[in-house]
């Protein structure tokens, strides 16, 4: 059978200890929309909940080298809903997007609406953060919704349990997502769409391995790590990611959900973890934090108010290349819309370049002479 996505590993490094994990790989969505979709991993894929990464258009997307998106099926399916989108030519055309888009299952939303939801084998019942409204996602209704929306990637609907959680609530959480995954399986899915199982566990290390194995077990195109970065210290969520990431396949594209931080980012390449995302740049830019090639700004710093230096001298987006900072510094205090945009331009660009430096390095054997370099800039000047 013709499978929807290819996955080529064209360079693995070792660690101390001659286990395989930072490496660089290509992702071939094979016949999405009439075309073939090559993505060069690693890579951050910008969130775009709502079908729009907030404040940033698709060509600027396209500008920056954004490979693949996100959409959001919870929020899709609450508005403009799946069968509206679907009947608009799927979730591409609708938001005027020609690369790839990677769709969640929904179930981290509905998982925490606590006090909102009722779990059961089954599925969830939960409301509306809109209306207040009931509805029901099953393992089945999650794929018919991302089917509808017509993603390339899809992933398994999956129970996330809370943090922190006892090892009885996150055994049994692990245990539905096999089943849930098992159920997705069996949906039937357009032609062009590949499948991603998630490995749960919590931050147990027994109850990652026996997810891991059974979810692996599968034939999923491509495996997540899901249920980290969700109230537990960077340290407890990488030393999981460490361990988690050697147990899925090397032949399979890996992805650590939801995470997070530039330095997050870079310890998941280390771990051999091809795929990431986060809406860390997005939100982080709203609020005026940027990251820069020489560390974190928050640019209502009161002392870039005559600063007419670029904001990052390394970086070619927009704001670092027309704008000052003290001209940054003024939009976002007089809470022009333009600050919004020109911050996540920024910060998308170099969350996207980050990942770039890491291939590149990988693949030229300078990687850990990269990391060095990376964390001496970042405690030179982080949170100026």
């Amino acid at each position: 059978m013709n499978r929807p996505l290819k996955f080529e590993v064209e360079k693995t490094l070792t660690d101390d200890q001659g286990v395989g994990r930072a490496r660089a790989g290509k992702v071939t969505l094979v016949g999405a929309h009439g075309q073939n979709h090559e993505i060069k991993t690693p890579i951050f894929m910008p969130v775009g909940t709502l079908g729009t990464v907030k404040a940033v258009s698709t060509r600027e997307l396209t500008e920056m080298n954004a490979q693949i998106i996100l959409g959001n099926t919870y929020h899709l399916y609450l508005r403009p809903g799946h069968e509206r989108v679907e009947r608009l030519g799927e979730l591409h055309k609708f938001m005027g997007w020609k690369g790839p888009i990677l769709t969640d299952s929904g179930g981290f939303q509905v998982f925490s609406l606590s006090g909102l939801n009722k779990i059961d084998d089954e599925g969830v019942t939960f409301q509306s953060h809109i209306d207040g409204s009931y509805h029901r996602f099953t393992p089945e209704h999650s794929m018919a919704i991302q089917k509808a929306l017509g993603s390339d990637i899809v992933m398994a609907f999956d129970e996330c349990p809370p943090y922190p959680a006892t090892p009885e609530q996150v055994s049994r959480a692990m245990k539905r997502t096999v089943a849930w995954a098992e159920r997705g399986l069996a949906f039937p899915l357009k032609p062009h769409q590949a499948r991603f199982g998630i490995v749960q566990g919590g931050l147990y290390e027994e109850l990652r391995s026996q997810s891991a194995k059974e979810i692996t077990s599968l034939p999923y195109d491509g495996y997540a790590i899901g249920g980290l970065s969700i109230g537990e210290t960077p340290d407890l969520m990488q030393k999981m990611a460490y361990y988690t990431a050697p147990l899925l396949p090397t032949d399979k594209p890996r992805y650590l959900m939801g995470v997070g931080r530039p330095e997050d980012l870079v310890e998941g390449v280390r771990a051999g973890i091809d795929m990431f995302d986060c809406v860390m740049p997005t939100r982080n830019a709203r609020n005026g934090q940027l990251f820069t090639s020489q560390g974190k700004i928050n640019i209502k710093n009161a002392k870039f108010a005559d600063d007419a230096s670029p904001l990052d001298p390394e970086c070619p987006c927009e704001a670092c290349t027309l704008y000052s900072k003290a001209y940054l510094r003024h939009l976002f205090i007089s809470g022009e819309i333009l600050s919004a945009r020109l911050n996540s331009i920024h910060n998308l660009t170099y969350y996207l370049r980050l990942m770039f430096g890491m291939r590149e390095a990988i693949m030229e054997n300078r990687f850990d002479d990269w990391v060095k370099s990376f964390y001496s800039k970042l405690n030179t000047q982080n949170s100026q």
